[in-house]
């Protein structure tokens, strides 16, 4: 009879899963609408990030699974912008530890690079 019960609570309570669904699933490119951001005195490219999965793993200060942003911002020039844009489209490892960055390919180089753009404005 208890045996009963305790199966009875464990299908009832499990999660349907579904094996062909990847866990790691690309979310959509976030938009922002340039009107919104201008009107709100917000720079486009954190617009952006606020809009997609960046702060997840990134904040501006602090470091969590990622470098801070203000720690990328040091360490790299503008010069390095079309190369920053692409580590957020490609994702990679090692630069920061062993923690990859998760690839964002279906984000578009010109977003990319406007988020790399507000990242640099918060060099010290």
């Amino acid at each position: 009879m208890i045996c009963g019960m305790v199966a009875t609570l464990v299908a009832c309570n499990k999660k349907e899963t579904n094996p062909d669904m990847d866990s790691n699933v690309m979310l959509e490119e976030p938009v922002v609408k340039t009107v919104d951001s201008a009107a709100a005195g917000k720079h486009e490219g954190l617009a952006l990030i606020e809009g997609a999965d960046c702060l997840t793993c990134h904040k501006m200060d602090v470091r969590v699974v990622g470098p801070s942003y203000q720690e990328v911002a040091d360490k790299y020039t503008a010069g390095d912008l079309d190369m920053l844009a692409s580590k957020i489209i490609e994702g990679g490892k090692g630069n920061w530890g062993e923690i990859p960055m998760t690839p964002h390919a279906g984000m578009s180089k010109e977003n990319a690079k406007k988020m790399v753009e507000y990242i640099m404005t918060l060099k010290k």
